[in-house]
């Protein structure tokens, strides 16, 4: 695993709490690596949080939200960072009951038209985008503090 996170950082990074994502590796809706008793977050697993985190923000359920996961990794086969991290936005539609994943403007404004009831529309890739972001951000936040906080040698004056 590439630069595993922790816990913590990414707490730091989407604004959840400990309790919650304890909670969602208990379910199996996250689960992260183990080294020992640490849970250490893939970058995978960190776009899954942001994500769901979106989803919560929207209203949906958390059985809602597992229905999303499951989705996503049946239709896609791989990781979801892996496929929302392409060229191409992909918008998550819903109206309660189905599902529906595009990546085509006129793709989601055929759904919208054909829509019999309201429809929410979430951009997945601004979500995953937006860790990312954070992260590149919070590097160089890092870099920047470490090196001001290295220790300044004095000479010794007589």
């Amino acid at each position: 695993m590439q630069n595993p996170f922790t816990s913590r950082e990414v707490v730091d990074l989407t604004g959840i709490t400990p309790r919650q994502l304890q909670w969602w590796d208990e379910r199996g809706i996250v689960v992260p690596a183990r080294e020992g008793h640490r849970r250490l977050y893939s970058m995978d697993n960190l776009a899954e949080v942001a994500v769901i985190c979106e989803l919560r923000r929207r209203g949906f359920s958390l059985q809602g939200m597992r229905k999303v996961i499951r989705f996503l990794q049946r239709e896609f086969g791989r990781s979801l960072a892996d496929t929302v991290s392409g060229a191409s936005d992909y918008h998550l539609l819903t109206d309660g009951t189905n599902l529906y994943l595009e990546t085509s403007p006129q793709q989601i404004v055929d759904i919208l038209k054909n829509a019999r009831q309201p429809m929410l529309a979430i951009c997945l890739s601004d979500a995953v985008r937006q860790v990312r972001a954070e992260i590149r951000a919070g590097n160089k936040r890092k870099a920047s503090v470490s090196t001001a906080l290295r220790p300044v040698r004095k000479k010794k004056v007589s």
